[in-house]
């Protein structure tokens, strides 16, 4: 008798204990953190790494399913839009351009991707090694009114700069660029990206785009499509326009001796946006050609080499589920 009470106490143990399991694994499944706080998070850069110097831009591909409804990056508190990728013979892909900043710092960050599908959501991790690149020093002699700034100049320089602002706050969606990237005008770079500006023996701001020389009335031509956002008349660009070619990616066109476009303008790779000039705080005729990627300032010239094909097809922007990684170190070369 006794016998049979123990093993009857046994078995309401075992299925307790069966009970108990099956509640830890489902509660587990719901909150993985709150039953398990001393659970380490996956390790950062677990699915793949990239490497560019300062003023780069990244490739970034993930593949896998097309049932995926978004895909977003953020990398150092800049959000990167993924786009769809279409190739013949190839599986559909999803791609993010990465702009680093011509100023981040040296150190390797992650890139934190979020695949969504529906309601349901998954999680990337990329490395990305930033290097320090060795930018020139530029000696630069101006007259003092145009490097020195009265009250009234700068309360005018402030008013451009919430203008622009205003203007670009907003990112556009829709990807409205396409593979082929056309320098704007021929001619000397006569102005490097990134390099340190000493002007009248005092440091500046490094220089935050392409400076290329030619003559005056030369015409400047569109880096690609998109809609012309802003056309301005500023103390030191100028005369310029901002166009934006969606999700994030802007390109400028500064000292301009004329403006061929308005604000809202639908434009096209190469169609002619201005005139080459020297308006604003210039010594002489030329373009200066700058280029921000969400938020990141980013060498012009990386543009001319995108490794898109010519004949891939590149939608709007759409999710893009979890893949393999991508190789690492895709980073674009800067023309010399």
């Amino acid at each position: 008798m006794m016998m049979t009470a123990l093993k009857q106490a046994q078995l309401r143990i075992s299925r307790l204990d069966r009970m108990m399991i099956m509640a830890v694994v489902l509660l587990s499944s719901v909150f993985p953190v709150e039953l398990f706080p001393n659970t380490p998070p996956p390790p950062k850069g677990l699915d793949g790494q990239y490497s560019g110097k300062q003023g780069q831009v990244l490739v970034v591909k993930v593949k896998g399913e097309e049932q995926a409804t978004e895909v977003t990056g953020t990398f150092l508190d800049r959000t990167i839009p993924f786009f769809r990728e279409f190739r013949p013979g190839e599986p559909a892909g999803y791609v993010g351009l990465l702009g680093i900043d011509m100023q981040d710092d040296p150190g390797t960050y992650e890139l934190a991707v979020e695949v969504k599908q529906g309601e349901q959501a998954k999680q990337l991790s990329f490395n990305v090694l930033v290097a320090k690149e060795k930018f020139a020093v530029e000696h630069l002699k101006l007259p003092k009114e145009k490097v020195d700034l009265d009250e009234k100049a700068v309360a005018r320089w402030k008013a451009e700069q919430a203008q622009v602002k205003q203007a670009l706050a907003e990112n556009s969606r829709l990807k409205l660029w396409h593979s082929n990237f056309v320098e704007p005008v021929n001619g000397k770079r006569t102005g490097i990206f990134g390099s340190v500006r000493i002007m009248n023996g005092k440091p500046r701001n490094p220089h935050n785009g392409e400076d290329i020389g030619a003559p005056m009335g030369a015409d400047v031509a569109a880096t690609n499509d998109g809609i012309v956002r802003i056309t301005v008349d500023h103390i030191f660009s100028g005369r310029g326009v901002f166009v934006d070619h969606g999700l994030g990616f802007y390109s400028m066109y500064f000292h301009l001796s004329e403006i061929l476009v308005k604000d809202g303008d639908l434009i096209t790779a190469g169609q002619i946006i201005g005139k080459v000039g020297a308006t604003g705080r210039a010594t002489g005729p030329h373009l200066h050609w700058g280029v921000k990627l969400n938020g990141a300032r980013v060498n012009p010239y990386t543009l001319l080499d995108l490794p898109f094909k010519s004949s891939a097809t590149l939608s709007t922007p759409v999710a893009a589920p979890v893949s393999e990684p991508a190789s690492a170190s895709q980073a674009l070369p800067v023309r010399e």
